[in-house]
């Protein structure tokens, strides 16, 4: 077998390539992570750029097999946070000088929800007078929802496929009219028509998953030519059909490693782009979220939701800082940003280089 630091020499890697290195053993890995550090330096630079989480509401219309508040899920406690509440969130962001924020909630696309959504980015971008940039992450929406939310504020949006392989998207999903990947992928393709900077994901070490159908999740995200990722472990959780299948799982140690090893095989494969250091890492590993950073992740999202609210929305199990206000979860991961060797991007957008380079 090739030796990683061969393979890292490539110009462009391959999807057998991109197998061997997922599979290596461990301890051959330090010359990706390494790889990884040089090419986030003259790609982004070594600051980290702070997104603001909102988790707006967990009702959601669909019934995803892996998540905790799939509809199906009759244990879990709906809540909406009102738009003055929501509004209290962005302007804390911007009295911490975030650049932007992060609004996400369960998959809606009712008339309310849509024309909601469109006022309360009306009413942030009043705030400080367009200092907020918004990254949305509501699931699929018409082309015309799109394009009122980005008329209305928005300038980024993550849409995660969770899975490129056809065949593992359907174990993922139901099947039916609401759980199309053709559907997600119209979507995407809708958002990049429309102007925003384009996200995706997937979820690492679900059940089914193999080191082939990761290899082409990343040769998805580059021929997609992506603006910002945001992928992370797969975490169980206990009130979902797919936990039948929990005993099968990588150790979730092993989730997170495999985890660190995206971050870094998709930096070095795309260096301009936006890859968020994700709170699924934090809670395998308290510093999960500054090991992904160290692999070349540059984008961490500091939750801003009340308290009261937090509880509500468990996509999976063990989720970190449950019990924090958002000032005092802010001022932590600040601290931990530092003492990791990072440097804060107070003020500013953030913008993917990619998606600039493009535009330009």
């Amino acid at each position: 077998m090739k030796p990683i630091a061969e393979i890292l020499g490539k110009t462009s890697l391959d999807r057998g390539d991109l197998i061997r290195v997922l599979e290596a053993d461990e301890g051959e890995c330090g010359p990706l992570l390494a790889r990884a550090a040089v090419v986030k330096r003259s790609g982004v630079g070594g600051r980290v750029y702070l997104r603001g989480l909102i988790e707006y509401s967990n009702i959601c219309s669909k019934d995803c097999l892996y998540c905790g508040i799939r509809s199906g899920n009759a244990a879990a406690s709906r809540y909406e946070m009102t738009e003055e509440e929501t509004l209290a969130a962005a302007r804390l962001a911007l009295e911490r000088r975030f650049g932007s924020i992060v609004i996400q909630a369960g998959e809606r696309d009712d008339a309310q929800f849509v024309a909601r959504m469109e006022r309360i980015l009306r009413r942030i971008r009043a705030l400080g007078g367009g200092a907020l940039h918004v990254t949305l992450s509501l699931g699929e929406q018409s082309p015309d929802t799109y394009r009122r939310w980005l008329d209305a504020g928005a300038h980024r949006y993550l849409l995660r496929i969770e899975a490129s392989s056809p065949d593992l998207y359907r174990k993922l999903h139901p099947e039916d009219a609401r759980h199309s990947q053709a559907s997600r992928l119209e979507a995407l393709g809708a958002l990049r028509e429309a102007g925003y900077q384009v996200g995706t994901g997937v979820m690492i070490g679900a059940p089914f998953q193999t080191a082939a159908d990761l290899a082409d999740d990343l040769l998805f995200f580059r021929d997609l030519d992506v603006d910002m990722i945001g992928m992370g472990p797969y975490i169980e959780h206990p009130d979902t059909p797919l936990y039948t299948h929990a005993l099968e799982l990588l150790p979730p140690r092993k989730r997170l490693e495999l985890s660190l090893r995206m971050v870094a095989l998709l930096r070095v494969m795309m260096p301009d782009i936006n890859i968020a250091a994700t709170t699924a890492m934090q809670a395998i590993d308290p510093e999960g979220r500054e090991r992904a950073i160290r692999a070349g992740a540059n984008v961490v999202m500091p939750n801003l939701t009340p308290a009261r609210y937090r509880h509500d929305y468990l996509l999976y199990e063990n989720k970190p800082c449950l019990d924090q206000e958002p000032e005092e979860s802010v001022e932590l991961l600040e601290a931990r940003i530092r003492e990791s060797g990072g440097s804060i991007a107070y003020g500013e957008w953030g913008d993917s280089g990619r998606f600039l380079a493009r535009k330009s």
